[in-house]
């Protein structure tokens, strides 16, 4: 199969996964607020992300391991695929060992000693604590079998494990009401048990389909200094990163408490959501980026790059102005009574989800070149400013919760600057057209967009409730549609997604 018809294959099934989990996770996050209070639910948030925190050298790990076993597939070189497998399944299982320790000391130190919660929930909070770390646990040593899935890009496995999970999920939600009164003690087990039927099914699935998965503990010291080296690198950015979100979250815990983390919380469900629309695409674009330049075609990766920047942002923006000037609207129909800030959050939190989309190809074309020491180092850099810098002005008369995401926002613009920078130097990518065909065909498109929504539909429709909803969102989603094929894309970008479809459709017959 060829690659562009890959891409368009594994799209869809992706897609189908997202709308189905998109449904189950915002349906599940109205009956968790509902079942556990506002207080409970931002327990829930803040113990979570403190776990997802310490987590960290799992997500630079994921990285590193997700690259490898790619560029393996991309050379033809199956002995080395397995031997990477090995590597980074057994560096996982060390990441394990080394996160439960750091877990069960610095981590249950700050639950106890620094973290607000109300003092009678203390139990509750060490309860969850501890089935948040399992969870974490599981997902450490998940991440080789799920990169490989993804490296082989078989995404239909992937698609249909996903909705299983999220199923599942749904199910806890249901179950919460039955079994007795202390729910977010009940919420917490029946979530590992879930993390832990999914380990299983991604480890048999594997096993039985790709002999290369078939674990052989082998002790080769270049070779895993090698992925430790590459992985290191990543664990200064993935530090960053969860600086940024969960040490977002910790600072609006130390400041306003367990009912902004709520709201926290909440946007987080929303941002996962419109940002799957983003990291499906770019989840069966990003392995034939990571194969074009092990093949050495530069002018293909270039290309995917580009295309991918382009159209993921163009997948944020169908969503965006529906969801930024109805978000009120949408609150008090999805959650009735939202918590406080929510609805400032999330529109904040758009405008970070539609700049970070323009890094994804980008990042990849980076770490495709397992070259990232300085990359790594620069880029991180800025982003780790978010928590000092959002730290310093709630202290010093800027105290409020939003203030984190103006930061973000910043922060995010400048990181995407210098990603671009160091592509030129590391690849020779061609910045001029990328801003030429890129950036400011963006610019233009976002520009008319505002001028519609602001100016164009109050006029046109007098509407409130569901029906202005409705019909503002449908009107401002087909006048998007237009402009994105109209001036959006160049011949060739159309033609690339009429044959996609097009393929799609005789596969299909």
């Amino acid at each position: 199969m060829s690659g562009g018809r890959t891409i368009a294959k594994n799209t869809l099934f992706l897609y189908i996964r997202m709308f189905l989990i998109t449904g189950i996770t915002l349906y599940t996050s109205r009956i968790v607020l509902k079942e556990l209070g506002v207080s409970d639910f931002g327990i829930y948030s803040i113990v979570g992300g403190i776990v997802a925190m310490l987590g960290v050298l799992n997500s630079a790990m994921a990285t590193a391991t997700q690259r490898y076993l790619s560029f393996d597939l991309g050379l033809g070189d199956f002995e080395k695929l397995k031997r990477t497998f090995c590597a980074t399944l057994s560096i996982h299982i060390g990441i394990a060992i080394f996160v439960l320790i750091l877990t069960e000391t610095l981590g249950l130190w700050y639950v106890n000693n620094k973290m607000v919660f109300p003092q009678n929930r203390l139990y509750a909070v060490n309860v969850i604590y501890q089935f948040s770390i399992f969870t974490l646990l599981l997902s450490i040593v998940q991440v080789p079998y799920n990169a490989l899935i993804l490296a082989r890009e078989r995404m239909k496995v992937y698609a249909y494990v996903s909705i299983i999970e999220a199923s599942l999920k749904l199910m806890i939600v249901f179950m919460l009401g039955v079994f007795g009164s202390e729910k977010l003690i009940t919420y917490s087990i029946l979530t590992f048990v879930v993390a832990f039927i999914v380990r299983i099914i991604y480890q048999i699935y594997c096993r039985r389909h790709f002999p290369e998965s078939k674990f052989q503990f082998k002790w080769e010291v270049d070779y895993f200094r090698e992925l430790v080296s590459y992985s290191g690198w990543n664990l200064f950015g993935s530090i960053a990163v969860i600086c940024r979100n969960q040490g977002s979250n910790m600072l609006l815990n130390l400041f306003f408490g367990t009912v902004v983390n709520a709201s926290y919380g909440i946007t987080n469900q929303v941002q996962a959501a419109v940002s799957m629309f983003v990291t499906n695409f770019q989840s069966a674009l990003n392995p034939q980026i990571i194969k074009s330049y092990a093949l050495d075609d530069k002018e293909r990766m270039y290309d995917l790059i580009c295309k991918g920047s382009k159209l993921s942002f163009f997948l944020v923006l169908l969503m965006f102005f529906p969801l930024y000037y109805n978000i009120d609207y949408i609150l008090s129909i999805w959650l009735v009574n939202a918590p406080e800030y929510s609805n400032k959050f999330i529109r904040l939190a758009l405008i970070v989800i539609g700049i970070d989309c323009l890094s994804g190809p980008l990042m990849v074309g980076a770490q495709a070149t397992g070259k990232i020491k300085y990359y790594q180092i620069v880029v991180g850099f800025i982003l780790f400013l978010n928590l000092p810098l959002s730290y310093v002005l709630l202290k010093g008369g800027f105290a409020r919760p939003e203030i984190v995401y103006y930061v973000s926002i910043t922060m995010s613009i400048l990181a995407f600057a210098f990603r671009i920078v160091f592509l030129k130097k590391m690849i020779m990518f061609p910045v001029g057209y990328y801003f030429r065909h890129v950036i400011l065909v963006i610019c233009l498109i976002v520009l008319i967009c505002v001028g519609i929504y602001t100016f164009c539909i109050p006029s046109i429709l007098t509407m409130s409730g569901l029906r202005g909803f409705v019909f503002s969102s449908a009107l401002i989603f087909i006048v998007s549609i237009l402009l994105i094929i109209i001036l959006g894309l160049n011949v060739q970008e159309r033609a690339f997604l009429t044959g996609f479809f097009s393929k799609d459709v005789k596969n299909k017959s």
